[in-house]
């Protein structure tokens, strides 16, 4: 807030700022505002603020992923880690993740981790084997035609009970269809009587089929997902099953909503299943796939290649539309990205220590941004240029997954476990147009600025006149001393229409005012070829 202040008898006016708002790249930003701005954040509002330092926690090899769920897990190439211990394989590919019941969901693998087992494994499960359709038993009593025989074979290792499975290679005896098992005995699978035309059949494959999911939540104690065009939905507390559908409220369930356009990503929200297209949000409502029901609107839908963005903070769910960040409280979305002004964005992942949004994105030109929002100021503020592919959240600290393959935790960090502290890195403030509320041509004189350095930190300041994109620095503008203490700052008066203050430095600093003494000229003097 950039205050003015009373006009002393040479005519000489003091302004001073106490409140330091977050970043406006807007050209109509007001006196004072940050247009641009680096490493600064919110956290001590209404000062104005470096960030805190980050921590190195892990460097990978070949960044893929990044998770949590109670402990921290990633991907490293083709390795799969869980809290620092490598549990399993999977391809070098970039990774989306879900945890249901103990399990932790790998994308596009379709495999798992059960942390309470400590096992790893795939959803699906094949066998191929010569069988034999017959008559067997069900439940202690004779039944026909309801049993798959293979010699051998340990039928408990590959399937359980309730199983759905597809049976397929047949050729003589018309078994190839979709069945769900009843009971295992050894080599034999029995299933409802009359199930099958019994006969023997060589190279069968018995098969519990798993959908391949671009982007996954878990929701009610169900696995769900969608790839391009369907959404699916798993048996409830079952996510190796979701193609049974017995007429049970336990069945799983899919659905294609029939609209252009292909899902873009998906989260659970406000208990909600909750698809995205690029001018769509769709939820799912219901408890039982009975009476299930999609339903959407024609809205401000998630950009495509910006799933990562999907975060919560605040109880608002935010996300990257094509048109800048959006704040969805289940209603309309409210664009909330006024800030950057006309650029626009791509490619974000965010997210979210429950009350800031973290969201690093890629803009026109091609470089990278790491913006936080504050939702209990409204407030945007820039970092850097990190350009982080996940972020997750455990154990009180928020973590990124950048391109670098560094897993990094960054914001206020509660007791951090074993990392290294990042180096003094550089910040800057720079402030919008100074105007002073007058048309006329002005001329600054002095600066007071009040601030606290830490140790070993630096800042100085800096200033433009009229937009010719030379910084001057006053005599004296660089200030290394640490304590906290105000500091005048002699300028050789310049006449100008506006001016511009720039403080930049390294190490942490905090601003508690800036206070200017000008004067301004007369209507004369600021019109054109007048001096």
């Amino acid at each position: 807030m950039n205050m003015p202040g009373p006009v002393y008898s040479d005519a000489i006016r003091k302004g001073v700022q106490t409140r330091f708002a977050g970043l406006n790249h807007n050209e109509g930003a007001g006196d004072g505002e940050l247009y641009r701005m680096k490493n600064l954040c919110s956290d001590r509002f209404p000062l104005l603020a470096t960030r805190e330092k980050r921590r190195l926690y892990r460097k990978l090899t070949k960044p893929n992923g990044l998770f949590a769920w109670e402990k921290l897990c990633w991907v490293d190439g083709t390795e799969f880690w869980y809290d620092g211990e490598q549990k399993g394989t999977v391809t070098d590919s970039a990774k989306s993740f879900a945890a249901i019941n103990g399990y932790i969901i790998i994308a596009p693998d379709m495999k798992y981790y059960n942390v309470f087992t400590d096992t790893f494994g795939s959803l699906g499960e094949s066998v191929s084997h010569s069988v034999t359709f017959k008559d067997g038993t069900l439940y202690g009593s004779p039944a026909v035609q309801n049993t798959i025989k293979a010699s051998g074979v340990d039928w408990s290792q590959y399937f359980k009970v309730g199983d759905g499975i597809t049976i397929s290679g047949c050729e003589g005896t018309g078994n190839n269809l979709s069945a769900v098992i009843r009971e295992i005995s050894g080599d034999e699978l029995h299933f409802y009587e009359y199930s099958f035309t019994n006969g023997s059949e060589n190279n069968v494959t018995i098969e519990r089929s798993i959908p391949v999911l671009k982007y996954m939540l878990e929701n009610e104690n169900r696995l769900w997902g969608c790839n391009d065009t369907t959404i699916y939905c798993s048996k409830l507390g079952d996510p190796f099953n979701f193609f049974v559908y017995d007429g049970l409220d336990t069945d799983g369930f899919a659905v294609d909503s029939g609209s252009a356009g292909v899902y873009t990503g998906a989260i659970s929200y406000l208990g909600y299943p909750t698809f995205f297209k690029e001018r769509k949000i769709y939820k799912v409502y219901g408890s039982v796939p009975s009476n299930f029901e999609l339903l959407g609107s024609a809205t401000l839908g998630l950009a495509e290649g910006s799933a990562q963005s999907l975060a919560v903070a605040g109880e608002a769910l935010l996300y990257l539309n094509r048109n800048g960040i959006c704040m969805f409280t289940g209603g309309i979305p409210q664009p909330i990205g006024r800030a950057f002004g006309l650029e626009r964005y791509r490619n974000a992942a965010a997210g979210s220590d429950g009350l800031k949004y973290y969201v690093s994105m890629e803009d026109s030109a091609g470089d990278w941004h790491l913006y936080v929002y504050d939702t209990q100021r409204g407030m945007w503020h820039e970092e850097d240029g990190t350009r982080a592919t996940h972020f997750a959240y455990s154990e009180g600290n928020l973590y990124y997954l950048n391109t670098d393959g560094e897993i990094m935790i960054t914001g206020n960090i509660q007791e951090a476990p074993e990392s290294e502290e990042e180096e003094d890195f550089d910040w800057y403030a720079e402030f919008t147009d100074f105007t002073d509320d007058s048309p006329n041509k002005k001329g600054i004189s002095k600066i007071q600025i009040r601030l606290d350095l830490d140790e070993g930190a630096q800042c100085t300041v800096k200033l433009m006149m009229d937009s010719t994109g030379e910084w001057i620095t006053p005599q004296d503008g660089t200030i290394e001393e640490d304590g906290k203490r105000s500091y005048y700052l002699a300028i050789i008066p310049q006449r100008a229409d506006h001016y511009r203050i720039r403080l930049e430095g390294t190490g942490g600093c905090r601003v508690y005012s800036i206070a200017k003494e000008y004067y301004v000229g007369s209507e004369l003097k600021s019109q054109p070829g007048r001096q």
